[in-house]
């Protein structure tokens, strides 16, 4: 828990003020009102008038010592299955309807049986520099409202669901963690998510972002700590202990695609034990993403796969952790201070968000929201 807590991003967002311009009057850096914002930096007592002079507060409107109560207790009730689901177990997520008298758990389906959100279609066939013509279904529509995300975490969608409120619409783009710092870099998109471990340091994503962008080029956000690790069948049947099993005979895996975190991290450990991909049954086919490599264990198609503790939940699997890592929102310096990014910031410190995604399981929310870059 961090020594006070601070409400100085929201007080600088609500007067208007850039950090830069904040800064200035209060004479501080950028990076220390950022560093302040994220709790990781304590003014001293000039400094804090300061600020509270320059955003037409007081410094206890600014600053406050954390509440040491505990968070407040999740209520439980009673509630009916929707039947029809197939196998419900505990931990499994349900989204909740009153009818009439009854409250109703509908267990979500981690497979998205309906036609996805769209603009437009596509008229032309994709010329070779990536260009097409498109058909827009809202003839005044300007997409102003919307940031684009690129990554590989399903959380991104609790997040794109709290964001809402403040009038932003996030646009989902699946991509593993080195396509999204790609597509960053060529100014494709808004954010990029990554957990890029780095083997040599342990460190997550820091490195990776160095070799890729120029110093100063970016800003990397915490959003969540997770584990990773080994999903097997309910109950691990074939009695899977770690990276060394997967060579056995009566063993196949679901590997994921090259660039992927979670393939770097079966290569790293493949590596360390001295085994060869070859040796490896199913090293070659790949699934797009946490959920559908899950997907294939929960359906027997494969024994195992390497995703997160929140995708195993999901699917009722066993799990067998392997490393806890950070997955990061990396952004452009120039898209740090629009509203609609600095918003959907915001909205990583809200307690509800946070107690959504600890709730899945395997996330760790203390350093949500705080600069790490």
């Amino acid at each position: 828990m961090p020594e006070i807590e601070t409400n100085l991003s929201n007080l600088r967002r609500k007067r208007g003020l850039s950090a830069i311009r904040l800064a200035a009057a209060s004479g501080v850096s950028r990076q220390t009102i950022y560093a302040m914002e994220a709790g990781t930096f304590i003014p001293n007592t000039a400094v804090a008038l300061r600020l509270a002079r320059a955003l037409e507060t007081t410094v206890e409107e600014l600053f406050k010592l954390p509440d040491s109560s505990p968070p407040p207790k999740l209520r439980s009730a009673e509630a009916s299955l929707l039947p029809g689901a197939g196998d419900v177990h505990a931990g499994q997520a349900v989204q909740l309807c009153r009818v009439d008298k009854k409250l109703i758990a509908c267990a979500a389906s981690p497979v998205p049986w309906h036609f996805p959100a769209t603009d437009a279609v596509v008229t032309d066939e994709p010329r070779k520099q990536g260009k097409t013509r498109v058909q827009i279904f809202q003839e005044d529509e300007e997409f102003t409202n919307r940031v684009l995300v690129a990554g590989c975490d399903p959380g991104i969608s609790v997040l794109s669901r709290h964001v809402q409120s403040a009038g932003i619409e996030l646009v989902l783009a699946h991509r593993n963690s080195s396509q999204a710092l790609s597509l960053l870099r060529d100014g494709c998109i808004h954010l990029a998510g990554t957990h890029l471990r780095d083997e040599a340091s342990g460190e997550s994503n820091l490195p990776e972002i160095a070799r890729l962008f120029p110093k100063n080029a970016v800003a990397a956000i915490a959003f969540a700590v997770w584990e990773e690790g080994i999903l097997t069948a309910p109950g691990n049947p074939k009695k899977i202990r770690g990276i060394t099993d997967l060579t056995r005979k009566d063993i196949t895996i679901i590997n994921r695609e090259p660039g992927a975190g979670s393939r770097a991290l079966l290569d790293a450990g493949l590596q360390k034990a001295g085994i060869a991909p070859r040796q490896v049954r199913g090293y070659t086919q790949e699934a797009p993403g946490h959920l559908a490599a899950a997907w294939q264990v929960h359906s027997g198609i494969v024994d195992c796969c390497l995703a997160t503790r929140a995708a195993a939940r999901l699917f009722g699997l066993g799990f067998i952790p392997l490393v806890s890592e950070r997955y990061d929102l990396v952004i452009r310096r120039q898209h740090l201070d629009l509203p609609k990014v600095q918003n959907l910031l915001d909205v990583l410190s809200r307690s509800g968000f946070r107690r959504e995604l600890e709730a899945l399981g395997g996330y760790d929310m203390t350093l949500a929201g705080q600069r790490i870059l």
